[in-house]
């Protein structure tokens, strides 16, 4: 079968190809009878325009890239999911760069996208400093999910994680938990020191002093959870209670106390962050706070469209969900 085109939808509507094209790029004002004509005419011969050819002549590449970190953690590629999903009903695809968790990685990620004439980015977490940013990225609509900073003109759709960390600190004290150990994130990272920041308040706000002793300085990984008990324990630091920097770091804290034969909740409490799926799954089902990372995903892709459009769009900061599990237990004040 033939491919059907301009001039085949000139002839069945009536009218000349360069009403055609002005229907079909919205160039110019078309008389409304021509347009329906046409309409018509696209419709009766199943013409399905060039995307691409249309978008470039238009000044357009139609496609948004996208930069993430450490593509398979499951935060970051949730956020990806809702990102995806809010495009999926427009004409705009994503290209996708993994930054690494690294600024010169991230860096180059963003160069390359760029360099493919993306009409926006949507930049998942990562730790290039915003002004860099708005260097780099001069006037291309940008939109940074999972990360809060002030910079020019920087739209940041983020997370309140020094409330979030505060919450899960207070369930614990509300518990009756006192001694209560801390591993935190990435030293330099920003949620890392905000949710340190939220254990910290937590501590004052019901006259609990800070323990250094409590406090391990980990990465996010499983393996810093681990190190921080086998620590804890070596040093024969007592803790009724472990406040995890996230979901993988409270998965290490477990299986730690469980070489070390000590009973998660009777011994020892455990609460994690992000609530990722296999949170209900551990044993005991895990205590934590529910990131909201498919709504920031598909919020950051809605500011980024408006962006584009010309339209003006603010900051926004969500707020966590505490979900309750089975990994916190009450002990005797």
């Amino acid at each position: 079968m033939s491919k059907t085109t301009i001039q085949d939808i000139a002839r069945v509507a009536g009218v000349s190809k360069s009403t055609v094209s002005r229907v079909l790029n919205g160039t110019a004002a078309v008389n409304p009878e021509k347009k329906k004509a046409v309409l018509e005419a696209i419709d009766r011969l199943g013409f399905k325009p060039n995307l691409i050819a249309s978008s470039l002549a238009g000044g357009r590449s139609m496609t948004i890239g996208v930069v993430t970190q450490l593509i398979g953690s499951p935060f970051y590629d949730t956020i990806a999911q809702g990102v995806v999903a809010e495009l999926h009903e427009t004409d705009y695809s994503p290209i996708f760069a993994d930054g690494q968790w690294q600024a010169t990685e991230e860096l180059e990620a963003i160069q390359a996208l760029m360099g493919r004439r993306v009409d926006g980015l949507v930049l998942i977490g990562g730790s290039l400093p915003g002004d860099e940013i708005s260097d780099l990225c001069g006037d291309l609509p940008t939109v940074i999910v999972a990360r809060q900073f002030s910079g020019r003109g920087n739209i940041c759709i983020s997370m309140d994680n020094e409330l979030g960390s505060y919450q899960l600190t207070k369930h614990l004290i509300d518990k009756g938990h006192r001694k209560i150990a801390v591993v935190r994130g990435l030293e330099h990272h920003r949620d890392a020191t905000d949710r340190f920041d939220g254990y910290q308040r937590a501590l004052r706000d019901n006259g609990i002093g800070l323990d250094s002793r409590l406090v391990y300085q980990g990465d996010f990984s499983a393996e810093s959870g681990m190190a921080a008990v086998d620590n804890l324990l070596a040093e024969k630091v007592e803790f009724t209670a472990v406040v995890a920097a996230n979901d993988l770091t409270a998965f290490g804290v477990r299986l730690a106390l469980h070489h070390h034969n000590v009973a998660v909740p009777e011994q020892v409490s455990i609460v994690g962050f992000d609530d990722q799926l296999e949170t209900s799954f551990t044993i005991p089902p895990l205590t934590t706070l529910r990131q909201p990372a498919r709504e920031m995903g598909s919020q950051a892709s809605k500011a980024l469209l408006e962006m584009i459009a010309g339209n003006n769009f603010s900051s926004k900061v969500f707020q966590g969900e505490l979900v309750l599990r089975e990994s916190v237990a009450e002990i005797a004040r």
